[in-house]
């Protein structure tokens, strides 16, 4: 193994675009690619553009009569049928959709290709992480589920224990949804309750099929939550399940609209704590997968100030090279930053909470206290399936 760093990049990816009035500006992935060459981060790694996802690859996640819709979709925005979720408000159709969105889709599967052939130890793709796309309908700004395919082309290839964290603000829902019945594939979402967010699921008690029992984790987390309540409640979970399950590759996905200025959910996270997370999980991969890591983008509509920063921390770990909070950003992405979107960007890569404190779960329970409560439910639906004590 090679033990260099991957990073899927390929500009055409900033196509995928529904439009000036949609909160998925691609200027988000655009800025973080700037931002990453500005910090230099692209020389501690080898970029590499993958092709786009074929039809036999769409395939091992999506149904045939849906990639069919979807590319004719693409080739006439006006015949979009609603009835696989396009030409809604959350997935317009527009033209070349489907090629844009294999291209994505292509970029995790390339990822996930390098780390299990050992062409790389780390690989991120952060256009990536888009999943809410169901084997048979397009959802939640998601065409193609990128990072089920990713999954899904690991198995292909021979893993036998593959495990997906999702830390985006919304369930993994679509990932869930395609290895609900696998007990080859763990998959754990850390989340905002579904009670008051999209996509209404993701509760504790969704804990896969009979034959996959215990292979969904779900932390359903109550609106509010901030750093020391997220970060407690990540390391209440997530460590315990991946020991026991002992995943031969770890994909990560790192939707930054958990921060509290995202527009579109409710918690309250630093991007310092979202960087703290980052960072476990490398160290997870490391000591549970070998240190194989597919790391995917996902959410985040703070498309100036938390996107580019969060995600640029993101590639800088997965470098070997982290980007220090205090860095001062360089003046010319800052220019570049003013020039796209008439908006001034950020000054230094930190919110000012590092390091983020919390308390560790170890450290007691609480249970008048609403965070506690959430995590004690995920533990009581999962652990005992497990094997694990609640």
């Amino acid at each position: 193994m090679s033990g260099r760093a991957q990073l899927m990049w390929d500009e055409a990816v900033t196509g995928y675009d529904f439009g000036p009035e949609h909160p998925m500006d691609p200027v988000r992935l655009a800025l973080t690619w700037s931002l990453v060459a500005a910090l230099g981060l692209d020389r501690e790694m080898e970029v590499v553009a993958a092709r786009p996802a074929g039809e036999s690859t769409l395939r091992l996640v999506h149904r045939e009569d849906y990639i069919d819709a979807v590319k004719a979709a693409s080739a006439d925005p006006a015949v979009a049928d609603g009835s696989y979720g396009l030409g809604t408000i959350d997935d317009p159709a527009f033209a070349g959709m489907h090629e844009v969105s294999a291209l994505i889709a292509g970029q995790s599967v390339g990822a996930a290709e390098a780390v299990w052939r050992g062409d790389a130890l780390h690989a991120v793709n952060f256009a990536g992480g888009l999943h809410h796309a169901m084997p048979g309908a397009a959802s939640g700004f998601c065409v193609y589920n990128d990072a089920a395919l990713a999954v899904a082309r690991l198995l292909e290839l021979g893993a036998e224990r593959v495990a997906y964290v999702d830390v985006d603000v919304h369930h993994g829902d679509g990932v869930q949804a395609a290895f609900w019945e696998d007990p080859r594939v763990l998959t754990v979402s850390l989340h905002e309750h579904p009670a008051t967010l999209f996509p209404q699921t993701g509760w504790p008690e969704e804990t896969g099929a009979d034959r996959a029992e215990g292979s969904a984790v779900n932390v359903a987390l109550p609106a509010g939550t901030g750093d020391a309540g997220w970060l407690r409640a990540f390391h209440a979970v997530v460590p315990e399940v991946l020991a026991e399950f002992r995943p031969q590759v770890l994909v990560t996905q790192h939707g930054a609209d958990t921060h509290f200025e995202d527009p579109l959910a409710h918690l309250a996270v630093s991007l310092d704590a979202q960087r703290a997370v980052q960072v476990v999980c490398h160290d997870l991969a490391h000591e549970y997968a070998g240190g194989r890591w597919v790391a995917l983008g996902g959410g985040g509509y703070a498309v100036v100030e938390v996107v580019p920063r969060s995600w640029t921390h993101l590639v800088g770990i997965a470098a070997g090279r982290p980007v220090e909070p205090e860095t001062v950003i360089p003046e010319g992405w800052r220019q570049e930053v003013f020039a796209r979107t008439r908006q001034l960007g950020p000054m230094r890569m930190t919110d000012g909470r590092w390091p983020v404190a919390y308390a560790s779960w170890e450290a007691g329970y609480d249970p008048a206290d609403r965070l506690d409560q959430a995590v004690r439910a995920a533990r009581r639906a999962v652990f005992p399936l497990r094997g694990l004590l609640p």
